[in-house]
């Protein structure tokens, strides 16, 4: 008989006649069956009133209800199975399908959002009905055994989201390089049960983990032959699946886009950079800055866009000029005499000029010193770069990668190779682990054999695409791109709009570009509403210095709309007044409906046949023609920063629910990321709306949370909404409806995030994607214009007002997965739901079943 219930472990079970102790209760005749849930919660619950029962195994126990009877209480998904009665007493190991056993690693160096992935693989593997292991101090733990194994439940993995490193341990281990130990390991899995292994590290950690599989079959071999397990466990562990996730700080790992923890080690090198920003200024001195990189520059480089730093070194691209030091000089005087007080340098670890010579930080400052007479100091970041909280991004990283991770798992066969799980063009993907690594060894080879054009190939064109964006962002007034005098254009820039992290980044970038490309450039004041007012002014390279860490907008914003808040006939009037040949937008969906206006009367209007792009720029990321606006990424950092306060706050004094208001208009982009990011047991968004129903049911998902908790022990709790999900559903309305249901349970609060959003200093994606979509918005332009100016210049003509009247001459450049990419008005407004201000289909859905899964509610971690 089998029945599956739901048990409430404080219901009082009298019992019958005592029970004794001197056999097995699961080898008597009769048995009733039970499935539950959460085991460790039923044993609690029997201890705390005093019943009696009996371990045995780790998925069941066996007590005795009033009258008797013997009742079996497991989590197997089929307790009647011949797996499950030989754990009962008897039987075969292997004459049904056992439960799937994972266990889970992490090895190498640590990488913030480690823990994201060791927890994701835990609650979803729970959810998918597998038992996961968490194996401590990475493969010595394999090699070790015993308590270095550990089954993991819900619990287990309670608060690890907001730690940096490994709660599980990584640890250099000698032993597993060699075949003994190797055999030592596969005992150990064998006799835990565990049949599959997902590690989390660097290439070496993930090849290492590929031998082991390739070698598994020997090893099981040789462990029967010696008698170390028997024939049973051979046949059942006769293979062995490998999943690789890649954690790695110097994102030096090919066929992904990212690794897990390299956003996160940026965002500390930024911070650092920053702060030594305003001494340098303060002291008109220079700063040489080594961060890590052996084989990789991606860190060197991005922090180089995201810090404004005057030169940078990677191990990819030495230094054209033999001479690399002068050229370096020469670019730092340009620099101080257009009047910068500061030079930052940063340097990879592993730089070198092209005679494979190390490119030292020591080495820097003494020419600094000696030719340019700065005043120069050294600052090595070192291990500082691997610690601290991780970001948003990595959070959310490791979690959906290790949920691909798990159910790699579930789908491997012994046919087909290890798998990697990756990033590519904002898409979870899976590879072989080996063509991987195998890639990523090509590189360093590459640029030992000083073939550095190969070593810029086998990375991905975004690193190239970053390359090119440093450089011409960065070294200013050596006409090396400088346009034809014909080709120059003039361009305005103006922000839309609510203020959002990466504005005045974009805004930089833009202006450094155009100069260097020999255009002039306007700064519009307060957007259309500056714009009608004729509030022009013509900037340089000097006048955007160091906006790029810099949050809010200089230029100042509005959400006036051509057409609807301003006379459209004025907005021409002065364009043409201005003699404004391409128009820059920079903000969210009201600069969307500026395009939209503007390209409707265009024909009307001369002046308005220019090309004119958007760069999309809200914390709502409701832009269409995009994945990722800028200040969507910074928003997120300071919810999950809040949150984890918030959360500290609630666990520290008693058992306590916040109910958090974040920002996002009718888009639930904040909410699920967010939370994703801060592990939500709950999130409200205008997409789903709220109902009593869907109310009452998170009420009694709380109090089964809350009963199931360890008594001695305060849990703090967060519940994500979004500002406009519900007039009557308020923020204030929903804490209260908890905090009456959940009586001595737990309380609850509110916390409305406002516009601290908005954040203060961008974070570096948004800087670095803020550059990244200006100078390709400077390349659209010229693009769309080269042509008509051209014809002009050759007939001896002025260029003509009317440059452009193609319709994909106004478009958003946005960001669709990795690359830039143009997407004209015409073509997204089928795809955008204007009235509620959002694309019709966005790519964050998918993440919102996760939230869910996660917090437990597809398997119910409570037994109430």
């Amino acid at each position: 008989m089998v029945l599956k219930i739901v048990l409430n472990p404080k219901a009082s079970l009298r019992q019958g006649t005592p029970l004794t102790t001197d056999k097995n209760w699961a080898l008597e005749d009769k048995l009733f069956v039970l499935n539950v849930q959460d085991l460790e919660a039923v044993k609690r619950a029997f201890t705390e009133q005093g019943i009696t029962y009996q371990d045995n195994s780790v998925s069941s126990i066996v007590a005795q209800d009033p009258n008797n009877n013997m009742i079996v209480l497991t989590t197997d998904l089929n307790p009647v199975s011949e797996q499950q009665h030989q754990q009962l007493g008897g039987g075969k190991l292997s004459s049904q399908k056992r439960k799937k056993k994972i266990g889970v690693l992490t090895s190498g160096g640590d990488a913030s959002g480690m823990n994201a992935c060791v927890r994701s693989v835990v609650l979803y593997g729970l959810s998918k009905g597998c038992d996961v292991y968490a194996v401590y101090e990475g493969y010595q733990g394999l090699v070790d055994g015993g308590d270095f194994i550990r089954k993991m439940d819900w619990r287990s993995v309670t608060g690890y989201l907001s730690i940096g490193g490994t709660s599980i341990g990584t640890a250099r281990c000698m032993p597993f390089k060699t075949r003994d130990g190797r055999l030592q390991a596969a005992e150990n899995l064998i006799k835990n049960g565990i049949d599959s292994l997902i590690v989390c590290g660097g290439d070496g950690s993930l090849t290492g983990a590929d031998l082991f599989r390739s070698e598994w079959d020997g090893l099981v071999g040789e462990l029967l032959k010696t008698g170390r397990i028997t024939s049973e466990e051979a046949t059942v562990f006769k293979h062995l699946t490998i999943v690789g996730l890649v954690g790695s700080i110097d994102n030096d790992m090919s066929s992904t886009d990212i690794t897990i923890g390299a956003v996160t080690s940026l965002h500390r090198i930024c911070e650092a950079v920053d702060s030594v920003d305003t001494t340098a200024l303060s002291h008109s001195r220079a700063f040489v800055i080594e961060v890590m990189g052996r084989h990789c520059g991606w860190l060197a480089l991005m922090a180089g866009i995201a810090t404004g730093a005057d030169f940078v070194f990677i191990p990819e691209q030495p230094p054209k000029d033999e001479d690399w030091e002068t050229a370096m000089c020469t670019v730092a005087r340009q620099h101080r005499e257009l009047g910068k007080r500061k030079t930052i340098i940063i340097v990879a670890e592993g730089a070198l000029d092209r005679n494979l010579k190390p490119i030292k930080v020591d080495h820097i400052k003494d020419v600094l010193s000696d030719r340019l007479g700065l005043d120069t100091r050294v600052t090595i970041l070192g291990h500082t770069q691997r610690g601290g909280s991780p970001c948003a991004f990595d959070r959310i990283l490791g979690t959906v990668q290790s949920v691909a991770a798990v159910d790699a798992v579930l789908a491997s066969t012994p046919d087909k190779p290890s798998p990697m799980i990756g990033m590519n063009n904002n898409q979870v993907t899976t590879k072989p682990l080996m063509d991987a690594v195998k890639l990523t060894h090509e590189v360093a080879n590459a640029i030992e054999s000083q073939n550095f054009d190969k070593a810029l190939e086998l990375r991905d064109p975004q690193f190239l695409d970053e390359l090119k964006v440093f450089n011409v962002t960065t070294i200013l007034h050596d006409n090396s791109i400088l346009l034809p005098e014909h080709q120059r254009l003039r361009i305005a820039i103006l922000h839309i709009g609510a203020p959002a992290g990466g504005m005045n980044s974009a805004t930089r970038a833009a202006v450094r570009y155009a100069l260097n490309r020999g255009h002039t450039i306007y700064g519009v004041s307060n957007g259309f509403s500056g714009l009608v007012r004729g509030c022009f002014e013509k900037l340089n390279a000097m006048d955007v210095d160091g906006w790029i860490t810099c949050g809010g907008s200089y230029l100042g914003t509005n959400r006036a709309v051509p057409g609807k808040d301003v006379d459209m006939g004025m907005v021409a009037c002065q364009l043409q007044k201005n003699n404004i040949q391409a128009l820059l937008l920079v903000g969210g969906f009201e600069a969307y409906a500026s395009l939209v206006e503007l390209n409707k009367v265009r024909r009307e209007y001369p002046s308005l046949c220019i090309p004119m792009s958007l760069i999309p720029a809200t914390v709502s990321n409701n832009v269409p023609g995009t994945d990722f606006s800028l200040g969507c990424d910074t928003s997120l950092n300071v919810i999950v920063s809040s949150c984890d306060a918030i959360v500290q706050s609630a666990q520290s004094s008693r058992r306590r629910v916040f109910v958090i208001e974040v920002q996002g208009g009718r888009s639930g982009f904040l909410a699920v990321e967010g939370g994703l990011a801060v592990g939500a047991c709950a999130i409200y968004i205008p997409e789903e709306g709220i109902n009593l129903p869907r109310l009452q049911g998170d009420v009694e998902f709380l109090k089964s949370l809350y009963d199931t908790d360890n008594p001695q022990k305060s849990e703090g709790r967060v519940i994500l909404r979004t500002e406009s999900v519900s007039k009557t559903y308020t923020t204030e309305v929903i804490s209260k409806i908890l905090e009456d249901e959940g009586g001595a349970r737990f309380d609850s609060r509110t916390a409305v995030l406002g516009h601290i959003q908005q954040g203060n200093a961008p974070s570096p994606l948004d800087r670095i994607r803020g550059s990244r979509l200006a100078t390709h918005s400077v390349d659209f332009f010229e693009n769309h214009t080269r042509d008509v100016l051209d014809q002009a210049h050759s007939k001896k003509q002025d260029a003509p007002m009317e440059l452009c009247k193609q319709d994909d001459s106004i478009a958003v450049i946005g960001l669709c997965g990795v690359e830039v990419k143009a997407s004209p008005i015409q073509e997204l407004l089928p795809l955008t739901d204007m009235k509620n201000r959002k694309p019709y289909q966005d790519w964050w859905h998918r993440d919102r079943s996760l939230v869910d899964t996660l917090a437990g509610r597809s398997h119910s971690r409570c037994t109430e």
